[in-house]
């Protein structure tokens, strides 16, 4: 630990803007391969592009202005209906206090202002459609509306150059003011909708960001404390963390103890003890105890920075089931404009008085209840669901295709130290020849180990200094890779290390040497120590096998997963762990290149293959995986390689992970079915196949009514997601 006895001043310390840049890259939630700086709509679908990247504040701007044109067009639209609707009532009551045209201008009054004001962003986003040629919802939309509009205006002033047949009996033409107006408004009731929805997705990062505090208390020299903002903490600085506070940064304990409820990152509910020397996560809870902190990671380099970024990168990334939905929205939206064409033709030609009537309410009703909405939501409303979840339980995805293709993983690759293992071995065992001391042969194999960082070397020093016993110092030291290591303590020479080593210093085997396989059928790695090149004693370090191993390996073969086991050790310790955990295959004694040769092999054969590992020598096979699924106990490098990290570093991680996929993809096939069944049905009773046998047809305002009900349905089943037991 570092010496703390200087404490530096932070008045020369800047704060870092979180503000939004005016360099800052916009990108479309549905299509990210949209990027541009500054805001705007997407040229495809006409969805408001969001800042790339993660922003503390929230920009709610177009929900605000989507909001007020609703209220306020709601309030114009209403009141016609209402009077077209009175119109129609039997003996027609209403001609005793209104006119026939009277009800016209005011249609005109009240709807010109939502066609002229209230409807201008659906018919920008549909101009900018036509300009990019990527005709979308918002097309349909200003083609329906504005068709009936204008058609109503011509109607309403020059009703005289109408045909006689289409004129009622007091010379006015059938006008359809209250159908534009009350479809534009229907239709903002959607994006509200849809805005919302997507708010509170997002919910699920601004929730993360705010379980970190905005300041800290700085230990300064003397022990006083002061409170700073947590953008001028850095490395190094020491922290005091009091009874209920959030932990602010990640770091190391440096004085002090308490319990530490890490549910919000781990999504595990039992507290944590932590204690000197113990690594703590910025925000977590800490509980009744007080501690000092030392700051190890600060700003975008905690671990909740990272996740709050992969979150927000995965909700904007698209799932290849979203390609099929795209492909087809592509031809829909053009098909459906022949489709109004020809309705109005048909209508037009064959349709009874007036036609031309017939042909426009039915060419209209067509257009809006087309409207592919739904469709383009399905999916990714879903995902950012799914994923905004997946970091609520400690599951971290990269991206959407991870969570699409985690489902379809037949074969679980699994590292086991520091996987199916808790990585930090423990000394288990010592057996010494008769008349040598276990105490001695420990302290002379520590002193050995004391200047090594391998984690074997580390479990002997530990062991060594938990009995009390002190380290001896060494002369001419030698260390040889892969073997084990020699020196000189107190005048003799000697060794520790493995059989190769006892080889090459052509030792003296002892009776010892049969002892040795006993220890490895109990899994445990066995180190020889030499005196004077005579063997004297066995020492077994053993990895303990993490609590929740078993009963998470018994779920993932449970859903059909084969599950292969890949080790540096020995085969006969590789076996003994194995049985442990019923796992029948296993490769042993494997390096780092070999594991990925063995992901590859399992795809060669047509498997979709899940690699699960936490050190830097996993790297390459996490690349290679079909998903790569990292401990977030272990390197950062494996991290950066896997398409899914697990915050808390176990494999129930991968259990949950595997049902969130499940889920979250069951959830978008229902959203897609009925979305495109919505559509296949709306369509040609709007169209009037109908009215030939029952007399029926569709009123566009019902069709504007159908198509806001069909986008609410897909939001409420995507936000089902949030609930679902794990």
């Amino acid at each position: 630990m570092k010496n703390h006895s200087n404490f530096r001043s932070h008045s020369s310390i800047s704060k870092v803007d979180e503000r939004l840049s005016a360099d800052t890259i916009y990108t479309c939630p549905m299509h990210p391969e949209i990027e541009q700086p500054g805001p705007g709509d997407c040229p495809i679908c006409g969805m408001a592009l969001e800042p790339k990247g993660v922003s503390v504040g929230e920009d709610k701007t177009e929900l605000i202005d989507m909001t007020r044109r609703f209220w306020i067009c709601s309030a114009l639209s209403f009141p016609i209906l209402l009077l077209v609707m009175m119109q129609h009532l039997p003996n027609h009551p209403l001609e005793t206090y209104i006119s026939s045209s009277s009800v016209i201008r005011i249609g005109f009054i009240l709807s010109t202002p939502v066609m002229l004001w209230g409807a201008i962003p659906f018919f920008k986003k549909a101009w900018a459609s036509v300009i990019s040629r990527h005709l979308n919802m918002f097309t349909l939309i200003a083609l329906g509306t504005g068709v009936a509009y204008l058609y109503s205006l011509i109607a309403a002033f020059l009703p005289t150059i109408f045909p006689a047949e289409m004129r009622m009996e007091n010379g006015l033409v059938d006008v359809y003011f209250e159908a534009a107006a009350v479809i534009i408004t229907l239709v903002m009731l959607g994006q509200v909708l849809e805005l919302r929805a997507r708010s509170q997705t997002n919910n699920a990062i601004r929730a993360l960001l705010d379980l970190a505090p905005k300041t800290a208390f700085i230990v300064q020299k003397g022990g006083i404390d002061k409170e700073v903002s947590l953008n001028e903490v850095v490395r190094g600085d020491l922290l005091r963390i009091r009874p209920g506070d959030s932990v602010p940064l990640d770091g190391v304990i440096f004085e002090g103890s308490s319990t530490i409820d890490e549910s919000m990152m781990t999504g595990e509910p039992i507290p944590v003890f932590k204690t000197k020397g113990d690594l703590v996560t910025g925000g977590t809870l800490n509980q009744r105890g007080s501690f000092i902190m030392e700051a190890q990671k600060v700003g975008s380099e905690t671990l909740l920075s990272q996740i709050v970024h992969r979150v927000a990168e995965a909700q904007r990334s698209r799932a290849p089931i979203q390609k099929t939905a795209d492909i087809i929205a592509g031809y829909f939206v053009p098909v459906v404009v022949g489709i109004s064409i020809l309705t109005a033709l048909v209508w037009g030609i064959w349709g009874p008085e007036p036609p031309l009537s017939y042909a426009l309410i039915n060419a209209v009703a067509v257009l809006i209840i087309a409207c592919p909405c739904a469709v383009g939501l399905a999916t990714p409303m879903s995902i950012m669901v799914g994923t905004g979840r997946g970091a609520q339980i400690g599951v971290l995805i990269k991206n959407a295709e991870s969570l699409e293709l985690l489902e379809k993983i037949n074969v679980l690759v699994i590292d086991k130290t520091g996987t199916l293992t808790e990585g930090r071995p423990k000394l288990a065992s010592i057996i010494v020849e008769e008349g040598q001391n276990d105490d001695e042969i420990l302290q002379l194999a520590a002193s050995l180990e004391q200047g090594s960082e391998h984690p074997l070397a580390t479990a002997i020093v530990e062991g060594a200094l938990g009995k009390g016993l002190k380290l001896l110092k060494i002369k001419d030291f030698e260390s040889f890779t892969g073997k084990g290591v020699l020196g000189v303590i107190g005048g003799k020479k000697v060794a520790l290390g493995n059989e190769k080593l006892l080889e090459m210093v052509k030792g003296e085997a002892t009776a010892l040497l049969k002892q040795a396989d006993d220890l490895r059928d109990q899994g445990q790695t066995v180190m020889s120590v030499m005196l004077e090149s005579r063997l004297v004693g066995l020492i077994g370090v053993a990895d303990p096998i993490k609590k929740t191993t078993p009963q998470a390996l018994h779920d993932l073969r449970k859903s059909g997963l084969r599950l292969v086991m890949l080790t540096g050790d020995n085969e006969k310790t590789a076996k003994a762990v194995a049985a442990k955990l019923e796992i029948d295959e296993i490769e042993a004694g494997v390096l780092p290149e070999r594991k990925s040769e063995i992901v590859k092999w399992f795809q060669d054969k047509g498997y979709k293959v899940a690699m699960a590992g936490d050190g830097i020598n996993d790297a390459p096979a996490l690349a290679q995986a079909d998903i790569g699924i990292a401990m977030g106990t272990g390197a950062d490098i494996a991290m950066e390689s896997a398409e899914i990290t697990l915050v808390k570093g176990d494999l129930t991680g991968i259990v949950r992970a595997r049902r969130l996929s499940q889920a979250t993809m069951t959830n978008i096939r229902r959203n897609l079915f009925f979305a495109f069944v919505y559509n296949a049905t709306g369509i040609p009773v709007a169209a009037g196949v109908l009215y030939p046998f029952f007399g029926i047809l569709l009123n566009p305002v019902i069709a504007g009514a159908a198509m806001v009900l069909s986008s609410l349905s897909v939001i409420l089943n995507a936000a089902r997601l949030k609930k679902i037991k794990l």
